[in-house]
């Protein structure tokens, strides 16, 4: 498999994941979600972290995040990170608060 094949794959795993563990949220709720990425490099590891934080929680958050980096109706807090070499480079693990607003 290529290099970006395997990128694509584990984004496709990380959005199943996220799938798998969506929990509806209703106004002034808050939820702590956890994630966990791969990339070529820590940027592109702490990306997929924050694609998968967004999906455990609302799709069209994180549509809008991916188009235009915000979050309509979410507050979407600091993102804590854990990264280490491994995978096809470097896997992230990462924490947010999403809110409801």
């Amino acid at each position: 498999m290529s290099r970006s094949t395997l990128i694509k794959a584990s984004s496709l795993a990380a959005a199943l994941l996220a799938a798998a563990a969506v929990t509806p949220a209703s106004a002034g709720s808050c939820v702590t979600k956890a994630a966990e990425g791969t990339g070529s490099d820590e940027k592109a590891a702490k990306f997929q972290v924050d694609e998968a934080l967004l999906q455990a929680v609302d799709w069209g958050a994180w549509a809008s995040w991916m188009a235009n980096g915000t979050t309509p109706g979410y507050k979407y807090g600091a993102r804590k990170y854990k990264c280490s070499k491994g995978g096809i480079g470097v896997v992230c693990r990462g924490s947010a608060k999403i809110c409801k607003l």
